[in-house]
């Protein structure tokens, strides 16, 4: 059975009866009979915001952290430690300070992390071009025929990478190893943090037989208690259904929950997936209902969402609106554009009206704005020669941007976005 020491990345032809590392001593060894021969991998960095933060302040070592909002947002991330106190992702942040009052909560840093997030796909980019992500601090990746150029296994090439990533970066990340994406990623939280946890074909089916069916990809809360309900709460339970049965009941879905019972996932890395949509949002400390606060609140979100349109090269098709009410009920409202946008001015007047259209005394707990149907940004923001003011506005927005670019985004401000406590 193949195995690899992650400490030194020295491979092995057997796991080692000291269960250590000739080399280096470390315990820290991966075996597998298909060790050498897979090749698709997840990498997911551990605890991500939390971790950049820690890194960012040595105080915080040893400190449950929490990243997320004031007492009315939720948590975005928490470190390991804050964990053990049963805290997680999407909790409301009282809840999660009643569970660990010691916490320490900072604001996300969302350009930082996507910064860092930039530093780890950069050092994934250099061990394969068929690099995947999924998010600023995850992604796949297809090793396949990178043997010869980094003179050894797609695993060891791994244990190189997260190396790396540690050193390099400052932030650490766990891999799963498989033969396809969905494996790959299920394998990917096995042995988190700092994991690196291998499924191969001969195990992969007995392996999910006993594991719920909110495990596969896809099936979120609302499904999961669907089919629940139905009688269906392994995944060993669905393999057994006839995969006409399953569409029948579920949809189209049903073929792709199917597949992924049976451990099969032909989807390929694809490299050049663009986003969809790019979006800002804020939960308010108390609920808010003045039209005015909103669209000040709304400005300030849309110079985020246009700022980073412009770092990327994109441009919307379509702005969107997302509120949220004291009671915790969604609105989502969207505009189609006459032409792509990547300026806040022109995001800002589209969904300002949608925006007094639900200011109508409702108080509302969140707000956010978004840019969707991206494309890159020739041809965006042309001349509108039914309204000859667009002209003057743009050439200010430019000039802010070029100040902000020299001094800092905090260098100049536009008077629609301005309130006391700014």
């Amino acid at each position: 059975m193949a195995a690899l020491c992650r400490d030194c990345a020295h491979p092995l032809a057997a796991l080692p009866a000291s269960k250590r590392c000739p080399r280096c001593a470390s315990p820290r060894i991966v075996s597998h009979p298909d060790l050498d021969r897979l090749s698709l991998a997840h990498l997911d960095c551990d605890a991500f915001y939390a971790t950049v933060e820690k890194r960012d302040d040595p105080r915080l070592q040893g400190k449950p952290v929490i990243v997320g909002g004031g007492r009315r947002g939720v948590v975005a991330a928490c470190c390991y430690m804050a964990r053990t106190h049963g805290i997680h992702s999407a909790m409301p942040m009282f809840q999660a300070l009643k569970r660990c009052p010691d916490a320490v909560v900072i604001r996300p840093d969302m350009d930082k992390y996507r910064a860092v997030g930039a530093q780890v796909r950069a050092l994934m980019g250099e061990v394969t071009p068929l690099v995947e992500p999924l998010s600023v601090d995850e992604a796949f990746l297809d090793l396949s025929g990178t043997e010869a150029l980094h003179g050894g296994s797609p695993a060891r090439t791994l244990v190189r990478l997260v190396q790396r990533i540690e050193e390099e970066v400052g932030v650490t990340a766990s891999v799963g190893l498989s033969y396809n994406k969905f494996l790959a990623k299920v394998a990917s939280d096995l042995d988190k943090p700092c994991g690196f946890a291998v499924i191969g074909r001969a195990e992969a089916t007995g392996f999910l037989a006993g594991q719920p069916v909110g495990l596969l990809w896809g099936v979120g809360k609302v499904l999961r208690r669907r089919l629940e309900r139905d009688g269906i709460a392994t995944i060993g339970q669905m393999s057994t259904m006839p995969e006409a049965a399953l569409i029948k009941r579920y949809g189209t879905i049903g073929h792709r929950l199917a597949l992924f019972a049976r451990g099969e996932d032909d989807r390929r890395v694809e490299p050049s997936s663009p986003a969809k949509s790019l979006s800002s949002e804020t939960t308010f400390e108390d609920d808010i209902a003045d039209p005015q606060a909103l669209a000040r609140v709304l400005w300030r979100l849309s110079e985020k969402v246009a700022k980073r349109l412009k770092q990327k090269g994109l441009a919307g098709g379509t702005v969107s609106l997302k509120l949220k009410t004291a009671d915790f009920r969604l609105r989502t409202r969207s505009r189609q554009l006459a032409h792509p946008t990547q300026l806040a001015d022109v995001i800002y007047r589209a969904a300002l009206p949608l925006l007094e259209r639900e200011a109508d005394g409702t108080r509302f707990r969140l707000l956010g704005v978004g840019a969707a149907k991206l494309g890159d940004d020739t041809g965006a923001d042309p001349p509108d020669l039914a309204d000859p003011d667009s002209t003057r506005r743009v050439g200010v927005e430019r000039a802010m941007d070029s100040v902000r670019a020299k001094f800092g985004d905090g260098a100049i401000v536009k008077g629609r976005g301005w309130s006391g406590d700014r």
